[in-house]
């Protein structure tokens, strides 16, 4: 049976037999070792992490004493999530984030670890805001329509599944949530450029006949 330990664009932590291609943390453990199911708690702090899947031949058993380990789709999932790029194992990306977080948001320095957990836990706390259009979102941002999430991609909505990326779904007129923390939106919208699983590039490349998908 797959352990509950996949996080889905909404941030909820899900069990699905699809690893993903990045994995991290959230400040702690709040599993239990023993039964390796998660207790009623869904973060241990405010420092929610995410890591390249394989690092220095590091092995981690998944769900024993130490933090609980969690698994992303793609790192387009993590920041929709509210995860921040791991300053050790990803240094290249956790910098540039940083930069183009300090951009973003109009900081006159680069901001501390702890400011940017500061504002993104209170971000990832607070409702889904409502947007009128899409289209003037970055790539690499996520939202819901119609309740399912999508991912910004080209100018075009992608679907998101557990094991990768949908053609569009058909235009209609449901409500659009943004998932993505605004901080991080305006991240991406400075250049920051999130890691897309390869079906995301695939359905890109391919163009797929997207406009008549809708």
């Amino acid at each position: 049976m797959a352990l509950q330990n996949r996080v889905n664009p909404f941030g909820d932590i899900v069990a699905t037999p699809e690893r993903g291609t990045l994995f991290g943390n959230r400040g702690g453990r709040f599993h239990d070792p023993r039964t390796r199911r998660l207790t009623g708690r869904r973060f241990a702090s405010r420092r929610w992490i995410c890591y390249e899947l394989s690092f220095k031949n590091r092995r981690r058993t998944v769900f024993g004493q130490g933090y609980t380990e969690l698994f992303f789709l793609d790192e387009a999932t993590a920041l929709a999530a509210g995860h921040r790029p791991c300053l050790e194992c990803r240094r290249a990306d956790a910098i540039s984030f940083r930069e183009a977080y300090a951009r973003g948001n109009r900081l006159s320095t680069s901001p501390l670890a702890d400011e940017m957990d500061l504002r993104l836990h209170a971000e990832r706390r607070s409702p889904r805001i409502s947007i009128g259009d899409w289209r003037s979102l970055p790539d690499g941002a996520m939202v819901a329509r119609a309740g399912e999430p999508c991912l910004v991609l080209g100018g075009e909505l992608l679907g998101w599944s557990p094991g990768g990326y949908l053609p569009p779904p058909r235009a209609n007129r449901s409500s659009l949530r943004l998932l993505t923390p605004q901080a991080i939106v305006a991240a991406l919208r400075a250049g920051y450029g999130a890691r897309l699983h390869p079906s995301a590039l695939e359905l890109r490349a391919g163009a797929l006949d997207v406009k008549d998908l809708r």
